[in-house]
């Protein structure tokens, strides 16, 4: 209940008239049946934006700190995160990362729509990368359907470490439904799984017109230098 209510009383309104969404191919998201929404990751926002502009309800996973922190802010996080219906994952992976993902299988064998981000974490530099298994493993233990989602400018409007987003319009892309069922009774299988998540990703290249990198985010921004000390 308190999806709908900021959606379309508290918060959507007023999302919609500052920034405006121009959005390409909506009706690609088809009206019933499971659907898994699969995201470039470029801004904390996106988790906002595709929610608010697709008619259904769209349930996402986010990183567990956003439900841990302390104070005002943690809390009105937490509040934001538990009444949109997103799901706590653990990055550390093992069973946790998989409970998370079975959640969100039963969100799909009830009928609805997953929101996922291939890449795991957010892009640091804007560019695309590597897609992790994990929406291969969704889409052939659901049957759902894939939509790849662009995010064309989320990381101008609020970049890595802002806070307070600048106003411009928002831009995002739908493509057209991707159907894996030739692959039905294949989920597990590693070599199908990856063959599934870079078919997802080049659909997310071609549609963002990002530069595709094939290495994980995450090893990226682990392999970053440190802040020199001052």
């Amino acid at each position: 209940m308190f999806y709908w209510l900021l959606k379309y009383v508290l918060l959507g309104p007023l999302l919609k008239l500052i920034f405006r969404p121009q959005v390409e191919g909506l009706d690609n998201v088809p009206a019933t049946g499971p659907v898994i929404l699969a995201s470039n990751h470029l801004s904390f926002s996106d988790s906002i934006f595709t929610p608010l502009i697709t008619r259904r309800k769209v349930t996402f996973v986010a990183k567990a700190e956003y439900f841990t922190g302390k104070g005002i802010k943690g809390w009105l996080t937490r509040m934001f995160f538990v009444g949109t219906g997103t799901i706590p994952v653990d990055r550390s992976g093992g069973q946790a990362a998989r409970a998370a993902l079975d959640t969100q299988l039963q969100v799909l064998r009830a009928g609805g729509v997953a929101g996922i981000y291939p890449e795991g974490t957010r892009s640091p530099d804007g560019r695309l990368y590597r897609g992790k298994t994990g929406v291969a493993r969704l889409a052939l233990e659901s049957g759902a359907v894939v939509v790849p989602v662009a995010m064309l400018n989320a990381d101008q409007i609020q970049p890595p470490g802002k806070l307070i987003p600048r106003i411009a319009r928002v831009r995002i892309r739908f493509g057209a439904p991707l159907d894996f069922s030739r692959y039905q009774g294949m989920a597990g299988d590693r070599f199908v799984e990856r063959a599934v998540t870079d078919e997802i990703m080049y659909e997310l290249m071609e549609l963002s017109g990002r530069e595709y990198v094939d290495i994980y985010a995450q090893k990226l921004k682990q392999l970053a230098p440190a802040p020199a000390a001052t």
